[in-house]
C-alpha cells in the first residue's frame, strides 16, 4: 500500500473539514427554513380556527333567525349552504392569488377549509349516484369537500327521491359528457320532480388502468369498467390489451371493487376508486380524448341568489305545430340571452310530444333573462324554471 505524502494528507484533511463545514452550513440553513415553516404553520392553524369560529357565529345567527321566523324553515335546511356565496369566495381566492401555488390548487385548499367550516355550522348529507368510487362521487367531493357526508345511491331516481324526502340535503347527478352526450335519466328526473338545480360541477375525466396487489398482469383475462369508460378508452385498449375481454359493469366503482377477489382482472376507473379500494394505477390518463369532461348538477329545494356568473335552466313543453321551437328561441335572441345548450326529451305519457331543456347564461333575476322567459311563456303549453345557479368555478 502506498503511503500519502504530507501534502496529500493535509489536502485530504482540508477537504474533510470543508465538507463538514458545508454540511453544517446546509443543516443550519435548512433548520432555519424549517423553523420558519413551523411558525407559518402555527399562524395558518390559528387563522383557520379563527375562520371556523366565525362560521360558528354565522350558524348561531342563522339558527336564531330560524327560531324567530318559522316560515323560513324547510325540510332541506337550505340556509346553511349558500352556493352563490361559496362561488364568490372561490373566485376571489383565485383572483387574488399570487403564486407559486396555481390558482385552482389554491381554490381547492380553500374548498376543503370551507367544507370543514360548513360542517361546523350544519353537517351536510349529499346523495350521489354510487357506488363509492364513481366519478359522481368524485364530483360530490370536489363540490362539497371531504367533510360532507356523502351517501351512495343505486340509481339517479334514488338520488332525486332521497333529496325530495329530506333524507339527503342535496344530490349530485351526471347530466352530460363531452364525448358521450347527455344523460337522459337525469333530464327525465326533472320531469317528475319539483327539485331545483342549485349548482354545477365540471369534472375532467381521467381514466386509470388499475390492478390489485395480487393481480398477475401477465395473465389478465378481463378488464372491468362502465360501458362509457370502455368506450372512452377503446383505442388505448386496442393497442395495449387487444385480446383481453372487456366486461361492462354498472359503474367504475363496481369495477374497482371486483378486483379484491380476482387475481386475473384489471379495472378502468378514476382516482377516487383507486384510493377507495387501495388499487395500484398501472397506467394513468388512458382516455382517448384528453379533454373529456363530464358535467354534473347539484339538486336541492331552494332558489339561489345571483353570484355574478350564473346559468339558468328551464324546461319547456311546446305546442305541436310547425315552427314552435323557432318561436321559443326568438325571445332569447331578442333580449340578448346566450343559450348554452338545448336537449329534447319525450313528454310522457303523450305520444309524439316533446319537451325542451334549455340552459342559458345569466340569472333569472337579470332583467334580460326574466324578460326573455316572460316572452316565452305565452308561446308554450308549460314552462318551468329548473333553477338559476353559479357556473362551475373549479
Amino acid at each position: 500500500m502506498s503511503e500519502q505524502s504530507p501534502e496529500q494528507h493535509m489536502n485530504n484533511s482540508n477537504q474533510t473539514t470543508t465538507d463538514t463545514n458545508d454540511a453544517a452550513t446546509e443543516k443550519a440553513f435548512l433548520d432555519n427554513i424549517r423553523q420558519s415553516i413551523d411558525a407559518v404553520d402555527c399562524k395558518i392553524q390559528t387563522l383557520i380556527n379563527d375562520r371556523a369560529k366565525l362560521a360558528q357565529q354565522v350558524a348561531v345567527v342563522k339558527k336564531e333567525h330560524l327560531a324567530n321566523n318559522a316560515a323560513a324553515v324547510t325540510d332541506s335546511n337550505p340556509i346553511f349552504y349558500r352556493p352563490e356565496r361559496e362561488a364568490q369566495v372561490l373566485k376571489a381566492v383565485m383572483e387574488r392569488n399570487t403564486g407559486p401555488i396555481a390558482d385552482e390548487k389554491m381554490a381547492r385548499l380553500f374548498r376543503e377549509i370551507m367544507s370543514v367550516c360548513l360542517d361546523l355550522e350544519a353537517p351536510q348529507s349529499i346523495a350521489f349516484l354510487g357506488p363509492v368510487g364513481t366519478f359522481t362521487h368524485a364530483a360530490a367531493l370536489k363540490h362539497f369537500g371531504k367533510a360532507a357526508d356523502t351517501m351512495p345511491m343505486t340509481t339517479i331516481t334514488d338520488v332525486f327521491r332521497e333529496v325530495e324526502a329530506g333524507t339527503a340535503m342535496y344530490g349530485v347527478v351526471p347530466v352530460e359528457n363531452s364525448s358521450e352526450g347527455v344523460v337522459n335519466h337525469t333530464l327525465d328526473g326533472f320531469l317528475s320532480s319539483s327539485l331545483k338545480i342549485i349548482g354545477e360541477v365540471e369534472l375532467p375525466i381521467h381514466q386509470n388502468f388499475l390492478v390489485a396487489e395480487h393481480t398477475k398482469v401477465d395473465s389478465l383475462s378481463r378488464i372491468y369498467s362502465h360501458q362509457q369508460s370502455l368506450a372512452q378508452c377503446r383505442h388505448w385498449l386496442d393497442v395495449n390489451f387487444p385480446n383481453v375481454e372487456r366486461v361492462a359493469v354498472s359503474s367504475n366503482g363496481e369495477a374497482a371493487r371486483r378486483l379484491k377477489n380476482e387475481w386475473h382482472s384489471a379495472a378502468i376507473a378514476g382516482d377516487v376508486a383507486a384510493a377507495e379500494y387501495d388499487l395500484h394505477k398501472l397506467y394513468t390518463n388512458i382516455e382517448d380524448n384528453p379533454s373529456n369532461t363530464t358535467r354534473f348538477l347539484i339538486i336541492g329545494h331552494e332558489a339561489i341568489a345571483p353570484s355574478g356568473q350564473d346559468k339558468t335552466s328551464i324546461v319547456v313543453s311546446a305546442h305541436d305545430k310547425a315552427g314552435a321551437l323557432i318561436e321559443i328561441l326568438k325571445p332569447l335572441s331578442y333580449h340578448g340571452v346566450s343559450m348554452t345548450s338545448i336537449e329534447t326529451r319525450p313528454e310522457r305519457p303523450n305520444k309524439w310530444a316533446y319537451v325542451f331543456f334549455i340552459d342559458m347564461n345569466g340569472h333569472i333575476d337579470a332583467p334580460n333573462v326574466s324578460a326573455a322567459i316572460a316572452d316565452i311563456r305565452p308561446l308554450v303549453k308549460d314552462l318551468r324554471i329548473l333553477g338559476s345557479y353559479p357556473k362551475a368555478v373549479l
